[in-house]
This record gives structure tokens, sequence and C-alpha cells, in this order.
């Protein structure tokens, strides 16, 4: 037995630019082969920027990693921040390259658009922002929602 359960978890951590992230899961199973690496279920994060408004993150699962606080979230994750929601499959988030990247059946909605792409790549400094197809052949839906 390779593992140990925790019920209702709680890690919160704080980079040296001050941003606090913080991530709740109502269980987690920690790998004894990587103490570091943390499996949860059914995830909410909160991302407090000091340069920005916070993000929220849900998911049903999670893969953090307690010694750089990279997590990857997967199955219905839900990105909300400002007037803005990002849902999608798959969430590799990671304060270390100041990147969150969305994928897997991505939809971006804000006030005004809904937008249907195969990638999202957020710079979290900046929040610039990539949106992409994998194909070259394929292009990004964008829809007003007044149409």
């Amino acid at each position: 037995y390779n593992s140990n359960i925790l019920e209702n978890v709680e890690y919160i951590s704080r980079d040296s630019k001050g941003n606090e992230y913080i991530i709740r899961a109502s269980k987690g199973e920690i790998d004894l082969n990587n103490t570091d690496i943390i499996f949860l279920e059914n995830v909410k994060s909160l991302i407090k920027l000091t340069n920005s408004d916070q993000i929220n993150i849900d998911s049903d699962f999670g893969k953090y990693n307690a010694s750089n606080y990279d997590t990857i979230f997967t199955k219905n994750v839900i990105i909300t921040y400002l007037e803005n929601k990002i849902e999608g499959e798959y969430l590799d988030f990671s304060l270390i390259r100041n990147k969150m990247i969305i994928s897997r059946n991505v939809v971006f909605t804000n006030l005004e658009n809904i937008l249907r792409a195969d990638v999202v790549e957020i710079d979290i400094d900046t929040k610039n922002t990539k949106i992409y197809m994998y194909e070259e052949n394929k292009q990004v839906n964008i829809k007003n929602k007044d149409f």
C-alpha cells in the first residue's frame, strides 16, 4: 500500500512575490513514493495575486506538488476571475512558470463573447493570453452573445 488518505484537506502557500495560493479538497491521497505529490478530489482553489484580482479554480480532481505548488486540475475544470469564466478538462497551473494552460474542450465566456478553442494559455503576472487550436486547419470559434 503506497499512499495515505486525508479528508477535508487544505494547503496554503505564498510565493516570494506575495501571491497566496489556497487549495482545498474533500479528499487527498499522499503518494508515499513522492510525499510532495498529493492527489485530490473535489478541488476548490483560490489564487490571491498581489497585482490582480483573485482567481477561483474548481475541478473534480487535482495533483498538487507541495514543494513548488504546481497543480494539475482535471475533469470539469472551471476558472473564474472578474467577469470571465473558462471551462475545460485539463489545467496545468504553475506559479514558477507564471502560467495557466487550460486545454481539452475549452469554452471561454465573458460578458460579450463565447469562445471555443483547444488551448487557452494565460500569463499569471501580465494576463497576456494566447488562444489557439492544435491543428493549423482548425480555427478558434468566437461568437458574440448578442447574436
